[in-house]
C-alpha cells in the first residue's frame, strides 16, 4: 500500500516547486547582494541565507502537508480549530504586531516575524472548500447554503482591512468568490448573490464616504496617478514602475548575465522582493521571465485539472482555490511590474524573499499534491477493483466468441 501511495504523488508538480524555490533562492541573492551591504550594512549574503533557512522551514511544511490526508480538515473540530487561530492572530496583531509599509501586519515571535493575513488566505480557501463541500444537497438556498459562509469570509476581509491592508483583504475576497463559482451553485443563485452585493454596497456607501480620507489615503492614491503616468512622478510615486521599466528595457532579449544588473545597485526599491520578476528580466532576458511564468502557470493549470479529475466536492474546491491563490498572486506581481496594473505589494509566489509567503505557498502545494495522490491512489484503486470483477455470463461469451 505504500509504494502504491508513493507511486500516485504528483511528481511533476513538486520538481516545479522545488525548481522555483531554487530558481528564487539564486536570484535573491542577485538582486539583494549589493542592497544589503548598502542599505542594511549587512553581510552581501544575508538575504540569501534567510531564504534558504526559509525554503528549508516552507519544504518540511510541504512534506507535512502532502502526507497529511486533507480530508481530515472537514472535520469540525479541526475546522475549527484552524478559524480559531486564524482569527486570533489577525486580532493580536492589532495589540502585539509591528508596523510595516504602514501597515501593522507583522507579528515579531524573535527568531522570525509571521504575517497573519498570509496564512488567513489559506485558512479560508480550507475553511469555505469545506463548509460548501457539507451543503451541497442545499448549496443553492442563500439562507442555509451560500450566505453564511460568506459573511464569514466578509468578516476575515474586515479584520485584515483595518490593519490597514486592503490589497490582502481584496485577494483573500476574491479567492473567496473563486470557490463560490466552483461550489456548485447555480448561476440563478449567484445572480442573486450579486445582486445582493450591489444592495449592500449601496447601504455602506455612506460609511466609504465619511471614511474617504482614511480609505483613499494620499499615498494610495499616488500609486493610481503614478500607474496612469509613471514618468510624471518618476521622483516619487513612479519611481518604482519607472526603475522597473528600465530594467526590464535594459535586459532585452538575452539579458545583461546573472549578477549584472544596473537597477539593483539602489536604483530598484524592493528589488529581492516585490519588483524580482525586474531584475530577473535585467539579467536573464526572456529565457529567465519565461522559466517562471512556464513554472507558474503550470502550477495553476495542473491544480485546476486535479481539482476537475477529484470526484470529493471538497478535494475539488481546495485544488482550484489554491490554484486560484497563485495565479492571482502571479498575475497581481507580474501586471505591477509590467504596468498593466497598479502596484500593490505583492510578492511573486515561490521567487520573491519573504517567510510567510513561502510558508503559506508550500504548505498549500503540500495540500494540492495531496489532493492530486488521492484522486490518483483511488482511481487507481478503482480500476483495479473492475479488473478483478468476475465476469458475468454475457461477457465470457464475447470473450469466447472472440477467441473463436
Amino acid at each position: 500500500m505504500f509504494k502504491k501511495i508513493m507511486r500516485s504523488y504528483d511528481y511533476s508538480l513538486i520538481a516545479v516547486y522545488i525548481l522555483l524555490c531554487l530558481f528564487g533562492l539564486v536570484m535573491i541573492y542577485s538582486a539583494s547582494m549589493v542592497m544589503a551591504v548598502q542599505k542594511f550594512g549587512y553581510e552581501s549574503d544575508h538575504f540569501y541565507n534567510k531564504q534558504m533557512i526559509n525554503i528549508i522551514i516552507g519544504f518540511f511544511a510541504f512534506i507535512c502537508a502532502a502526507i497529511f490526508p486533507y480530508k481530515a480538515f472537514k472535520f469540525n473540530k479541526v475546522l475549527k480549530t484552524l478559524m480559531l487561530i486564524i482569527i486570533g492572530l489577525l486580532l493580536a496583531v492589532h495589540f502585539i504586531g509591528s508596523e510595516v509599509n504602514n501597515a501593522q501586519s507583522w507579528i515579531d515571535l524573535g527568531f522570525m516575524s509571521i504575517q497573519p493575513s498570509e496564512f488567513a488566505k489559506l485558512a479560508i480557501i480550507i475553511y469555505l472548500a469545506a463548509v460548501y463541500a457539507k451543503k451541497q444537497d442545499y448549496i443553492n438556498t442563500l439562507n442555509k447554503g451560500v450566505a453564511p459562509p460568506l459573511i464569514f469570509l466578509m468578516f476575515i476581509c474586515g479584520l485584515v482591512a483595518i490593519e490597514p491592508d486592503f490589497g490582502t483583504a481584496g485577494i483573500i475576497f476574491i479567492i473567496g468568490i473563486i470557490i463560490i463559482c466552483c461550489s456548485g451553485i447555480s448561476g440563478k443563485t449567484f445572480l442573486k448573490l450579486g445582486t445582493m452585493a450591489a444592495f449592500l454596497f449601496l447601504l455602506i456607501s455612506p460609511v466609504i464616504f465619511f471614511l474617504r480620507d482614511y480609505i483613499f489615503t494620499k499615498e494610495r492614491m499616488g500609486r493610481l496617478e503614478a500607474y496612469v503616468d509613471p514618468f510624471l512622478y518618476a521622483k516619487d510615486d513612479g519611481y518604482h514602475l519607472v526603475n522597473s521599466y528600465l530594467a526590464i528595457g535594459g535586459g532585452g532579449i538575452q539579458g545583461l548575465g546573472l549578477g549584472q544588473s544596473i537597477q539593483k545597485l539602489g536604483y530598484l526599491p524592493e528589488s529581492h522582493t516585490d519588483f524580482i520578476m525586474a531584475v530577473i528580466a535585467e539579467e536573464l532576458g526572456v529565457f529567465g521571465v519565461a522559466f517562471v511564468i512556464v513554472g507558474l502557470s503550470y502550477i495553476v493549470l495542473r491544480g485546476i485539472y486535479i481539482g476537475v479529475k477529484c470526484t470529493d466536492p471538497f478535494g475539488t474546491m481546495l485544488a482550484i482555490g489554491i490554484s486560484g491563490m497563485i495565479g492571482l498572486q502571479s498575475f497581481i506581481n507580474l501586471g505591477g511590474v509590467s504596468g498593466l496594473i497598479p502596484i500593490t505589494g505583492v510578492p511573486l509566489p515561490f521567487v520573491s524573499y519573504g517567510g510567510s509567503s513561502l510558508l503559506v505557498l508550500s504548505l498549500s502545494m503540500g495540500l494540492l499534491v495531496n489532493v492530486s495522490m488521492f484522486v490518483k491512489y483511488e482511481g487507481n484503486h478503482k480500476h483495479k477493483k473492475e479488473n478483478d470483477r468476475p465476469l458475468s455470463n454475457s461477457s465470457k461469451q464475447k470473450v469466447y466468441n472472440f477467441n473463436s
